[in-house]
């Protein structure tokens, strides 16, 4: 990103992107500089490369990639810019890792409005510092009207893990307990009451948020005892559940009973005719956890913030089949099987 300073200001309150703006000329450095730069502003930016230079410290690299594509772009509880910080930290912290630097990349529709970009970028300067992970390089592209719907951003993340920590989707074995930190399905519905227009008698809020001191307070309290760690985003827990059965050939019991789901987000699913085991969440995770660690990991989630209503929802079983199957709270069952399709699109 440069970051040139130009006499004339951008034009943030009424303006709009147009072409100009990612055709690598004057108004594409004028729109780094006047938003982007003071959004995200920190010392690796300053010095204005197509790339940055850093120091790590010792121990395993952690890299991930995403995309954000999100409708609408601001939502109860976050938006687009906080959302892609808060999801691409999460992707490396459950790895185990202390995620360090993030780039950014933006592809604008042409007409959009300044003033909400302006909105999105701060928003996700805000959220890089309150984590402690910034934003050290990125990118700006301009597609013409009609081809961009907005603003989509890609992230990259990159992390450090303590040499001996390995946690892997294959590792979950008979007799782990499984936890998930918090309340399922508010992002989701949260998202989705937007895009509907509906409203509730409490407002139901995204769960967004940076997971990864959570996770050093769990990866100091079990060490190699964690086995593999998931955020349950798109599909939910279902999908994260379903995906590590079949990659560690095992099958979940889980207790309906013991799933935190929040009054309201219950109530809501039971309008929009949705199910909060299939629902995005965008501040939780779900770890599996040797047997002999699970309460000592268990109390030390429930000393931080975000990991208060952490609740023991199953275990892991030995299962040919590698079902997923659930426990009712009328003492019967079911198979939580993965979903043919997807139940909300563009919600990440």
């Amino acid at each position: 990103m440069s970051i040139k300073t130009y006499r004339r200001k951008l034009d943030i309150k009424s303006g709009r992107v147009d072409l100009s703006h990612g055709a690598g000329g004057r108004a594409m450095a004028q729109l780094i500089a006047d938003l982007f730069h003071e959004a995200l502003d920190n010392e690796w930016l300053r010095r204005g490369n197509d790339q940055a230079a850093f120091d790590v410290a010792g121990g395993r690299m952690v890299m991930t990639t995403d995309s954000y594509v999100i409708s609408p772009l601001f939502f109860p509880g976050g938006d687009i810019g906080s959302l892609a910080v808060h999801g691409t930290i999460n992707d490396v912290a459950m790895g185990g890792a202390q995620p360090l630097y993030l780039s950014a990349s933006f592809i604008l529709e042409e007409g959009f409005a300044l003033i909400d970009l302006k909105r999105i970028a701060d928003s996700m300067g805000a959220a890089a510092r309150a984590a402690r992970v910034p934003v050290i390089t990125g990118d700006t592209k301009v597609v013409e009207r009609g081809k961009g719907d907005g603003v989509f951003i890609s992230t990259t993340g990159i992390g450090v893990a303590p040499p001996s920590l390995d946690l892997s989707a294959d590792k979950a074995k008979p007799g782990d307990r499984v936890i998930v930190s918090g309340s399922i399905g508010d992002h989701g519905v949260a998202v989705m009451s937007r895009r509907q227009n509906l409203s509730f008698d409490t407002e139901i809020v995204s769960d967004s948020a940076p997971l990864h001191d959570l996770v050093a307070v769990m990866v100091e309290a079990a060490g190699p005892d964690l086995r593999v760690m998931r955020d349950p985003t798109r599909g939910g827990l279902a999908a994260t559940l379903n995906e590590l059965a079949q990659r560690s050939d095992v099958g979940f019991r889980i207790e309906e009973a013991a799933l935190p789901v929040k009054p309201g987000v219950a109530a809501a699913c039971e309008l929009l005719g949705l199910d909060p085991l299939y629902v995005a969440n965008e501040g939780k995770l779900v770890a599996v956890v040797a047997p002999s660690s699970a309460d000592i990991v268990l109390a030390a989630m429930h000393g931080h913030p975000l990991g208060r209503e952490a609740a023991v929802i199953g275990e892991v079983v030995a299962d040919d089949h590698r079902f997923v199957q659930m426990t009712t709270g009328f003492g019967g069952g079911r198979i939580v099987d993965w979903l043919s399709g997807e139940q909300l699109p563009r919600i990440c």
